[in-house]
């Protein structure tokens, strides 16, 4: 472990100065908040709501939805919306949707999947990518619209789909695939099919889970970060259990009401809910070896999200509007940042980072939130985030911070399953956080949701949500 620790720069003197970090989940975030809880509206800005948030079930790579297309999956999730609100598509002023890895052929997957679901050819739409977070900057995308009066009813979504991802021939070989068009005589056409008989010019480019500054993977840089903060691979195959467990009661008690049922073209039974929920044992999931840095590592195919196939979709409105059309809003969507740091050192801390900047930024502690819903792409990850909000020295040294912030409450965090269990449509996944977030407020009652993500490039995004009263 010393030796990953040692190949990156900060991360070198975290062996010696957070020894304890093996036990600082079981202390608690900080409890300092004012008696009662208090709304989050500001005067003079416009409240902006969830009205509703769908998502097709999200799938292993390769199994029922192999045969589409990801504009499939998008068109999908919004006619669901369509069908679930029953809202005129005239009345949808924007669309937008998130996406990482583009089918060329749908390059602006939004236009192409609104227009297939029966949204308005009027209604002007646009994709965006910010690697995990795609789907976040959806919705804030859309917020902003909203607030700034350009339109009051958005719909926002995201997908990915890790079935038929593209698989580029050779730089040399597109080179000369395209001189041929520009080859004039029989002579200049055979010299160039000449070349592209060189085996050197075969070998084909095939798209990876890497920072394009680092060309480090991020599984790599996750196993670096479970050393660096001493995350022991029991931690991280417990929380990922825990995911599973999660996952699966909820499914079986019905809570995961944002799944549609997608009867795909060519399967014989209707899919109705996610296939990556699979509760195991720790003793099972101990037996499995290294994926990333061999044969030390400690991140493992168990205590990782998986590839996966799916497509998400909310109905974002002003809450003036949202009332006018006689719908009851699950949430109010309050505020959001995003933040980024050092792509190598600081890949995955994006939660870290934002989590104390957006409570503060709220007057908020830890102890006024209701609702964590984290992103999980490794439970490493997810756990090194956490034990750094509970560090002194990682809050003094690199957030800046007069102490540390303190890690949430465990029992608040994920309780419905996350990344590693319901699966991790890279585009997608941030309209399932917002809409689970609403969903557990009202289920458990509480008033404050918190959802946070990493992303690819040191990014990283939070989000506050506010149950809608029963009024």
């Amino acid at each position: 472990m010393a030796a990953i620790c040692r190949s990156s720069r900060f991360l070198t003197s975290f062996e010696d100065k957070l020894p304890y970090c093996a036990r600082c989940l079981s202390t608690t975030s900080r409890t300092d908040a004012a008696a009662g809880k208090r709304s989050l509206e500001k005067k003079g800005v416009k409240n902006i709501v969830l009205v509703e948030g769908v998502r097709t079930p999200f799938l292993m790579s390769g199994t029922q939805y192999k045969n589409l297309m990801p504009h499939d999956l998008q068109r999908t999730a919004l006619q669901g919306l369509l069908k679930r609100t029953e809202i005129d598509p005239d009345e949808v002023g924007y669309i937008t949707i998130g996406t990482v890895i583009q089918e060329v052929k749908t390059s602006n997957i939004a236009r192409e999947a609104a227009l297939g679901a029966g949204f308005s050819q009027f209604t002007p739409s646009h994709t965006v990518t910010m690697a995990c977070i795609s789907s976040n900057a959806a919705i804030t995308t859309g917020m902003g619209m909203i607030a700034t009066g350009h339109t009051d009813t958005v719909v926002a979504g995201g997908v990915e789909f890790m079935s038929d991802v593209p698989i580029r021939h050779s730089r040399k070989m597109r080179k000369l695939m395209l001189s041929m068009n520009k080859a004039k005589t029989p002579g200049a056409r055979l010299g160039l099919i000449g070349q592209m008989m060189s085996p050197s010019v075969w070998n084909p480019e095939l798209p990876a889970v890497a920072e394009f500054s680092t060309g480090e993977t991020m599984g790599h840089s996750a196993d670096r970060l479970c050393a660096a903060f001493a995350v022991s691979r029991d931690e991280q195959d417990a929380f990922a259990l825990r995911s599973h467990q999660n996952a699966a009661k909820a499914t079986k008690e019905g809570l995961l009401t944002d799944v549609l049922t997608y009867k795909v073209p060519g399967v014989a039974e209707p899919v109705t809910q996610d296939n990556g929920i699979r509760p195991s044992s720790m003793a099972a999931m101990g037996k499995l070896k290294a994926a990333f840095i061999k044969p030390h590592g400690t991140v493992t195919a168990a205590n990782a999200s998986f590839l996966t196939d799916g497509a998400s979709a909310c109905l974002i409105m002003s809450e003036e509007k949202a009332l006018a059309m006689g719908y009851k809003p699950k949430a109010y969507l309050r505020d959001y940042l995003y933040v980024s740091q050092d792509p190598k050192d600081q890949l995955l801390l994006g939660p870290a980072h934002a989590t104390p900047r957006i409570l503060e930024k709220n007057g908020l502690t830890m102890g006024d939130i209701d609702v964590f819903e984290y992103h999980e792409a490794f439970a490493g990850q997810i756990l090194a985030n956490f034990k750094a909000l509970d560090s002194d020295w990682y809050s003094k040294t690199m957030m800046k911070r007069s102490g540390k912030f303190g890690a949430p409450p465990m029992e608040k965090v994920n309780t419905w399953g996350g990344s590693l269990s319901l699966g991790h449509p890279f585009g997608a996944t941030g309209v399932r956080l917002a809409t689970t977030a609403a969903n557990r407020l009202k289920k458990e009652g509480g008033q404050i949701a918190l959802l946070a993500a990493c992303a690819a490039g040191g990014q990283g995004h939070a989000m506050l949500v506010e149950a809608y009263p029963n009024k």
